[in-house]
């Protein structure tokens, strides 16, 4: 369990903040004298929550996300529903603080990734992808053999993804100027299509597998700040979490578009405070 404190809306009593995903569902708890306590759950585990929301006593509960339906059908208590872009907003504005640039790309990295435009402290979605960690679980027990998250992470961390992608440097071999970066990739899982050479180990792949994720969603937030005209891209979500490897990609890439890229500390838990925030405010 996570703690921190932030900037909330003074009130009576504990609130509590859900943003039930499609993979976790993430709590903020949300105590009077101001510390905020966070922990996640499976979603597939919505009596655990309940029982946990419950144990907290709180005087309030917003609850965000897809599952909030079938998360306040448990629970007997007072709820307020938050939409979800309003939640991120509000959260990720507390989690930074004075730190927050008027105008930023706000990216969530879940099971799939949104992207919104934060201006003035108004949240719109103006895009995303279906990749995120969704698509790293559900490739990573194909390609692993049923390796979950975590462990999927920490091989990543030792592998050496050029034994699984090719770039662009090996297309422009012999000491030849290529028109693009040489550390850039060119083809992603292309090494796998061949017979010659050494097999990649379990490692290589899950390194290649996080790393095309993240550079797709790299290129697409650099894109979209561009077209919006922000500097800042920040980032939350759970597949950030204990992932080393998607934080060095999306660090590779985006500096390349002259983007500033910010990593949330609890990002995972944006939504589910922001919820916590707009069930206290008056």
């Amino acid at each position: 369990m996570s703690r921190g404190h932030y900037h909330l809306a003074q009130g009576k009593g504990t609130v509590v903040g859900v943003d039930v995903g499609a993979t976790l569902t993430k709590l903020a708890v949300a105590l009077p004298e101001g510390a905020t306590r966070f922990d996640w759950f499976p979603s597939s585990d919505l009596p655990r929550v309940a029982e946990r929301v419950a144990a907290a006593e709180p005087a309030r509960v917003g609850l965000t996300g897809g599952g909030a339906a079938a998360l306040a059908s448990l629970l007997s208590l007072d709820t307020a529903r938050v939409g979800e872009f309003d939640a991120w907003g509000a959260g990720v504005g507390a989690l930074l603080g004075e730190q927050a640039d008027d105008r930023y790309l706000l990216v969530s990295v879940g099971t799939g990734t949104s992207m919104m435009l934060s201006d003035a402290g108004r949240v719109v979605r103006i895009g995303g992808t279906a990749l995120g960690g969704g698509t790293l679980l559900g490739l990573g027990r194909q390609l692993l053999g049923g390796v979950g998250f975590d462990d999927l992470c920490a091989l990543a961390a030792r592998g050496d993804r050029w034994r699984v992608d090719l770039s662009v440097a090996d297309v422009y071999p012999g000491g030849q100027t290529p028109p693009l970066a040489a550390e850039l990739t060119a083809s992603a899982f292309v090494r796998l299509a061949s017979s010659d050479g050494e097999p990649p180990r379990r490692e290589d792949l899950a390194r290649a597998l996080i790393w095309m994720v993240g550079e797709n969603v790299a290129l697409i937030a650099g894109g979209l700040s561009a077209a919006a005209g922000v500097e800042e891209i920040v980032f939350g979500g759970s597949t950030l979490r204990d992932n080393p490897t998607l934080r060095d990609a999306l660090g590779d890439i985006l500096p390349r578009f002259g983007r500033r890229v910010h990593f949330l500390e609890n990002g995972e838990f944006g939504a589910a405070l922001g919820a916590a925030i707009e069930a206290r405010s008056p």
